[in-house]
């Protein structure tokens, strides 16, 4: 009996990027389900998920049936197993990758490696759904719909200023060992306080978290041709039928900010549904709510034979 791996690569070779530098050697990994016969589903990982990770939403029970659809599950770069910094230690640091170039990497998947020119539906959760709505703007004739569910078109100032946040809280540690490019050592002694430069260092990345909760939900768009920056433009440019599904307890990605996004979309495309859920961000996935998961399901469902 043959054994069938977790998941398969595609190479790119060295595969240039939007800010003009490249990957050298990249590859995607990627698995499918179902018979590549049967009309396609797009359906990219989330940050930190791993391709496994995505298959909660896939069964012969659920609307993502793989009797039905040929369901393809590209990796993110970066999540370990697309090309990223645990698997290219020669590469350091690594370069910027926007949804831009993921996109575009997997769209190159699709058609040159698995012969696919047009697909059912693209459809994720949070930086899934980013994907969704980049694969909609991008490639907007690719799809038939697009399901962007807790996620959005653009990160919002609010979700940056949180990412600069943490961020900010491990460069406080300045001059301490990092586990994922050093060696770590254990001493043994008394537990210490502060230096003052800690503490100003510190209450600079607190600062950073804080200066979150004062501003406004206003943000910008993702640079490509042919918008030039234009969010409008961006969401008018959307050819799909588009559902978009974000919680009304999300603080990443609020229903506020997909109202604008849909409210920008041309007639007829865009259509909103919540969550009406107290998991948050967490609603949308990965599966650990059985409520939500069927709630998300059924509007699949109704949305697919709809359109």
């Amino acid at each position: 009996m043959s054994h069938q791996p977790p998941y398969q690569t595609f190479p790119l070779g060295d595969f240039a990027l939007q800010t003009g530098t490249h990957i050298p050697q990249a590859h995607l990994a990627y698995k499918t389900y179902g018979d590549p016969q049967n009309p396609a589903i797009i359906y990219p990982t989330w940050f930190s998920g791993l391709i496994a990770d995505n298959e909660w939403l896939i069964s012969p029970t659920q609307t993502l049936d793989p009797t039905r659809y040929f369901i393809i599950v590209p990796a993110l770069f970066g999540n370990s197993q697309s090309s990223s910094p645990s698997n290219r230690p020669d590469l350091r640091p690594f370069p910027h990758v926007s949804f831009y170039d993921n996109v575009r990497a997997q769209h190159a998947l699709v058609t040159q490696h698995l012969g696919i020119q047009h697909v059912r539906a693209v459809l994720g959760w949070s930086m899934g759904a980013a994907q969704s709505f980049q694969w909609a703007t991008q490639y907007p004739g690719f799809m038939d719909l697009v399901v962007p569910f807790c996620g959005s078109a653009r990160t919002a100032l609010h979700n940056r200023v949180f990412l600069e946040g943490v961020k900010s809280a491990v460069l406080a540690g300045k001059g301490a060992v990092s586990g994922g490019v050093g060696k770590g050592d254990t001493e043994k002694g008394q537990y210490r306080g502060w230096s003052e430069e800690e503490r100003e260092v510190g209450l600079k990345a607190l600062g950073r978290v804080y200066a979150g909760w004062g501003f406004s939900q206003a943000g910008d768009c993702s640079n490509q041709e042919p918008y030039q920056g234009d969010f409008a433009a961006a969401m008018r440019g959307i050819k799909a039928k588009a559902l978009v599904l974000p919680c009304k307890t999300d603080l990443y990605f609020p229903p506020e900010d997909s109202e604008i996004e849909v409210k920008h979309m041309r007639d007829g495309i865009g259509e909103l549904k919540v969550f009406p859920s107290i998991w948050g961000h967490w609603a949308g996935g990965p599966g650990q709510s059985a409520e939500d998961v069927k709630w998300l399901d059924e509007r699949l469902r109704e949305f697919f034979e709809k359109h």
